[in-house]
């Protein structure tokens, strides 16, 4: 009997579960809901320990990397797992446990709109 969950697939203009936070930069300004959204990402990437988990998941073949491949970013298994969580919760990560172990994988839909976050709109000529 295997635990293994499907995930839902998200669509980059989908608002639901965070994959749609914000629109560009220069598009307008932010509601209050929106500029709380893109800080709660950017602010769990702003810790140096929280971006090296980050690329060692995303850069791990396949997207998703078990914890026990990642951990090794010059602090305790505690405070790796903290990290972990805080990434989790900011929307970046999701996890599935495999036995003893957790996996941890981008949430490539939530990459893509901070991408577009990001972009720089063409200006009307």
């Amino acid at each position: 009997m295997s635990n293994m969950k499907a995930l839902p697939l998200l669509e980059p203009e989908a608002p639901e579960g965070g994959a749609q936070c914000c629109p560009p930069l220069t598009e307008r300004p932010f509601t209050a809901e929106e500029a709380e959204t893109a800080a709660r990402m950017f602010k769990a990437l702003g810790d140096p320990v929280r971006l090296r988990l980050f690329t060692a998941v995303a850069s791990h073949e396949g997207g998703e990397a078990c914890v026990c491949d990642i951990s090794d970013v010059g602090v305790s298994q505690p405070t790796v797992s903290h990290h972990l969580k805080k990434l989790k919760d900011a929307g970046l990560l999701s996890s599935e446990r495999r036995g003893t172990w957790v996996y941890y994988r981008v949430e490539p839909s939530v990459l893509a709109a901070m991408g577009a976050l990001l972009t720089i709109a063409p200006t009307a000529a």
